[in-house]
């Protein structure tokens, strides 16, 4: 948990929190089509529980924080512009709205998905 002190008092960020907005901000993302587990107990756990913050994992180092994606591509889209889109959207909003120095967003592209039309 975050934690910044002012004169006014404390102000605690879960990591849930954080997850919550960059999950908001992955999702609208260009090219997403959805986030996606990081191994199969987390998948089966997710069916069972809906997480709204499945796919995504928080970690504090000290002061900075590592955000880690996982994605599922839309089928025709360019896989490097997609990630490198969703990591800079990601650090944006997150540092945008609770003013945490994001150190690395890094975007796991768990698989593929066609567009059924």
């Amino acid at each position: 948990m975050s934690e910044e002190n002012n004169p006014y008092g404390s102000i605690q960020v879960s990591a849930r929190a954080i997850a919550s907005i960059a999950y908001d901000a992955a999702i609208k993302s260009y090219g997403i089509v959805g986030l996606a587990s990081k191994n199969l107990v987390n998948g089966i756990t997710n069916m069972v529980v809906k997480d709204p913050t499945h796919g995504i994992e928080v970690e504090y180092e000290e002061d900075k924080v590592n955000i880690d994606i996982y994605v599922v591509i839309q089928y025709g889209t360019r896989i490097k512009s997609v990630a490198s889109s969703v990591a800079n959207t990601v650090r944006f909003n997150v540092e945008k709205y609770l003013g945490l120095p994001i150190n690395e967003v890094n975007v796991h592209v768990q698989g593929l998905r066609i567009n059924e039309e």
